[in-house]
């Protein structure tokens, strides 16, 4: 019963209609799927990054983390006023921060509008403001931080269309702001799940609870 129930709260959050998006998107969808064939241990130089948050930065990186084209991922803190922030400082919700990813990728197979659009519509809720399921708080709020006016342009115009084509039953609440220092969380945050997994020889529950409620979406499209 706890199982159903807690899957019921992440397909029932997020309102989806699964209309369909004129734009380029991915084929994947995200922790459902095995990992990207591109991944590095070290982040390279000179590719652009792509800064977003969206709850739980266990969960939104695990979802990246499956795209081909991802070269590297960093868990963090971001938008916020504290300076040099740790993860206690982040759960009181006073910081201002939010939990964020900074993804590292290649351009050249796979654009920042694709990103973009798997962040809206595979990769997290951006219609319930300040929370992600069970997670509530500033700090798990839906927002986009760009590197540039053209990060800015896309973000924009992509959550007009998405919300303009009534892909969820709610408006999406997702901000979009200048990209501002990026402070990189603990070691035992980045790539969570991965390790948790090593060390237990099993998914973490979140992961299950994840992969069930994605299982059932994809049975609800039409």
């Amino acid at each position: 019963m706890r199982i159903i129930t807690i899957i019921a709260i992440f397909v029932g959050l997020t309102g989806l209609t699964f209309a369909t998006l004129n734009t380029p998107s991915l084929a994947v969808e995200g922790v459902l799927d095995a990992q990207g064939s591109d991944l590095m241990t070290d982040k390279p130089d000179n590719y652009p990054l792509a800064t977003l948050a969206g709850g739980c930065f266990w969960c939104l990186e695990s979802e990246f983390r499956a795209l081909d084209g991802i070269l590297h991922t960093n868990v963090g803190y971001t938008g916020g006023d504290l300076q040099e922030p740790g993860y206690r400082d982040i759960t009181t919700g006073q910081t201002g921060h939010a939990e964020a990813i900074e993804i590292t990728f290649d351009p050249d197979k796979v654009s920042y509008e694709q990103l973009i659009i798997f962040f809206l519509t595979k990769a997290h809720d951006p219609t319930t403001l300040n929370r992600q399921g069970v997670d509530v708080g500033t700090q798990y709020r839906s927002e986009i931080f760009y590197h540039d006016d053209a990060q800015k342009e896309i973000a924009e115009n992509l959550i007009a269309k998405v919300d303009a084509q009534k892909t969820y039953s709610s408006p999406i609440v997702t901000e979009v702001s200048a990209a501002v220092k990026f402070w990189a969380g603990e070691e035992y945050h980045q790539q969570y799940y991965e390790k948790y997994e090593k060390e237990n020889g099993e998914v973490h529950p979140r992961v299950f609870y994840k992969k069930q409620a994605k299982k059932l979406k994809l049975q609800q499209r039409p």
